[in-house]
């Protein structure tokens, strides 16, 4: 998709553009169309909001409105931001993305905030799992808040796992953390005391209905959880009953309304679900699972 675009045309300006950018993005179906054009115009000139709004009459150079007619292209194709700039903000930490790897998203930030709250001692030595690592997010969220922590994050992905090193390395936590590529928890050894995942989780059939975004740019794999959604459920939790430590502490994310069969799944692997967590929208989001043996003794 092309988009008739002469920064030139309208003066060149900083608030001219702004305004163009957002009629074209609004057009092309994009809900945030006046944010989206003030990143958009931020990424082409180096600029940051405040400049921005601090210098409407900024005129942009030739090469600034050549980087942002691209820019403005893509997403009216409705490629994701954080594609088109190169990164995300999570957990107030920037990781780099692109399309190998699912964007990290608020939802996922409920599974954080639940380990921080069910792993109390902020300076234990924690051996963390992440499954289907992606960019990283949620080990190195977790590495961040857990400075005596050691992880590894695996996925089946190379060019995932070869982003989450880069992330690590730049996030100033690589020397805590170790990342590769397999099949779930197959290259493991050993135990850990929390495991987290991110699993896919949509419906096969669902995936051709969500936001372009997703459904055009964001890896197939990281969304398509089989028939039900739960495909990588019925993989993953019985493999974490084996690879979770005595006292260990498991959290899943989940999609809307998967709570019961989650909680049914787990029990079958020898998995309690200690609690459901929900998100900011009161949708249960993460499941937090231990091991049945191991609160049964305190009964």
């Amino acid at each position: 998709m092309t988009v008739d675009m002469d920064i030139a045309g309208i003066g060149g300006d900083v608030a001219a553009a702004l305004d163009t950018i957002t009629r074209q993005l609004h057009a092309a179906g994009v809900d945030s169309a006046r944010l989206d054009a003030r990143l958009l115009v931020g990424a082409a000139t180096g600029e940051s909001t405040a400049g921005l709004i601090a210098r409407p009459e900024r005129f942009l150079s030739p090469a600034e409105a050549a980087r942002l007619s691209d820019m403005v292209a893509r997403r009216c194709a409705r490629e994701p931001m954080a594609h088109i700039l190169g990164t995300r903000e999570f957990w107030s930490l920037d990781f780099a993305v692109s399309a190998s790897v699912l964007t990290p998203r608020p939802d996922s930030e409920t599974l954080v905030d639940a380990a921080v709250a069910h792993l109390p001692d902020r300076q234990a030595p924690l051996r963390i799992l992440d499954l289907g690592t992606g960019s990283g997010c949620l080990l190195l969220a977790l590495l961040h808040e857990f400075p005596a922590a050691t992880g590894t994050g695996i996925d089946i992905s190379p060019e995932a796992v070869a982003l989450a090193r880069c992330n690590a390395e730049s996030l100033g936590l690589g020397a805590r953390c170790g990342f590769a590529v397999g099949d779930w928890t197959a290259p493991l050894a050993g135990r850990f005391d929390a495991v987290v995942s991110n699993p896919p989780y949509i419906a096969a059939g669902d995936i051709a209905a969500l936001a372009p975004e997703v459904a055009r740019y964001e890896p197939r794999g990281a969304l398509d959880g089989g028939a039900d959604g739960l495909d990588a459920y019925r993989a993953l939790l019985p493999r974490t009953a084996e690879i979770l430590a005595p006292g260990g502490t498991a959290f899943f994310e989940m999609g809307a309304g998967q709570d019961a069969e989650i909680v049914s799944l787990a029990r079958s692997a020898g998995l309690e679900t200690v609690q459901m967590r929900a998100d900011i929208t009161g949708i249960p989001r993460v499941a937090i699972l231990r091991h049945i043996e191991t609160r049964c003794r305190f009964f």
